[in-house]
């Protein structure tokens, strides 16, 4: 049950899609990080390795291998950011002082089997506080990774946690999406409690292939709304998740692997997952897809430039990375060209 459970989160689906015999070495993008004030630096992460760039994507920096498993997340911390966490599949977690030079286990405190790490989320003004979804369960870190605690009380009937979101403004209120719908904490993940009404029937929780929530996006402007993108539709709230509603039916794909909030435009919106990326100027009402350029519409990752929102970076599962300047009108093609080792 729980196995078939992991495949619907959007992890798994990218190690399925990855797995077929004619996908080239890169051209799956699994993750893409942005430096906050740099907007030349960059890391993506692909099924075989670390990429940094900081030319913003002229030439790439190749890592070498620092897991034996495969890298499913990265993270910079928003303060110091020459510190990159990567979470891996069944490695658990690493994490760089240095840009990326050098890679440490940071696991103190994880279980042995944690399978993925789905995502990382700093708390907006104590960047040492991370919390970590896994597919065993959400953790907590009061000390930059150094050790982990498992943060799950009410939230025991489901293990797998595909995202994390905290308020901006209160960063005691955090989202959790599970493979079995929404929780929210109101005490700093202390314990949670269980927010589906509109989103999936209590009589469909139990179900196998029930709903993940593959992103959270919580209104900066407005932290009562949240939007969840999950593998069965786009959903949004006015009310902390006391209710939810069904939005964007009219998108040709209801399964949602990434999102991204204007952070300053509120209604503006943006989805990726298999139809491409899609963009709404309206909280969800209307959509229009933005795709021109783009060879491969199966999204996986979408990132935006926390300086300049008209920068935006799209990760595909089959032609790898790609940039809009103009906030997804167009989109052009980003190599991972590695440049020439230096000489030392």
């Amino acid at each position: 049950m729980m196995l078939l459970r992991l495949i619907v989160t959007s992890a798994m689906m990218v190690l399925l899609i990855s797995s077929l015999a004619c996908q080239k070495e890169s051209e799956s993008i699994v993750s893409i990080a942005l430096h906050p004030t740099n907007a030349n630096i960059l890391y993506v992460a692909t099924n075989d390795a670390v990429y940094k760039s900081r030319d913003g994507g002229g030439t790439w920096e190749r890592f070498p291998s620092f897991s034996a498993r495969r890298v499913t997340t990265l993270a910079i911390d928003p303060q110091l950011p020459a510190t990159i966490y990567a979470g891996t599949m069944g490695d658990a977690v690493y994490k760089s002082p240095d840009g990326g030079q050098r890679w440490l286990p940071h696991n103190v405190g994880l279980k042995e089997h944690v399978s993925f790490v789905n995502q990382f989320v700093f708390h907006p003004a104590l960047n040492e506080k991370i919390y970590i979804a896994t597919t065993v369960g959400a953790y907590y870190s009061k000390d930059a990774g150094r050790e982990w605690e498992e943060r799950m009380n009410g939230m025991k009937e489901v293990h797998i946690v595909t995202s994390i979101a905290i308020d901006p403004k209160d960063p005691t209120i955090l989202y959790g999406g599970t493979t079995g719908g929404m929780y929210r904490s109101d005490d700093a993940a202390i314990s949670w409690k269980r927010i589906n009404t509109g989103l999936i029937p209590e009589s469909e929780l139990m179900a196998s292939m029930a709903l993940g929530v593959n992103a959270i996006e919580i209104d900066r402007m407005n932290p009562d709304r949240v939007y969840a993108g999950t593998t069965k539709g786009l959903f949004g709230t006015k009310n902390k998740g006391a209710v939810w509603e069904r939005i964007g039916q009219s998108l040709p794909d209801p399964f949602i692997s990434s999102m991204l909030l204007h952070p300053t435009e509120p209604s503006v919106l943006y989805i990726g997952g298999p139809a491409g990326v899609w963009k709404s100027m309206d909280s969800g009402k209307t959509w229009k897809a933005v795709n021109q350029g783009i060879a491969t519409l199966n999204i996986r990752a979408l990132a935006m430039n926390s300086k300049n929102s008209q920068l935006l970076y799209a990760g595909t599962n089959g032609s790898g990375l790609y940039r809009s300047t103009d906030a997804g009108a167009t989109w052009t093609a980003v190599p991972l060209k590695t440049a020439p080792v230096a000489s030392q």
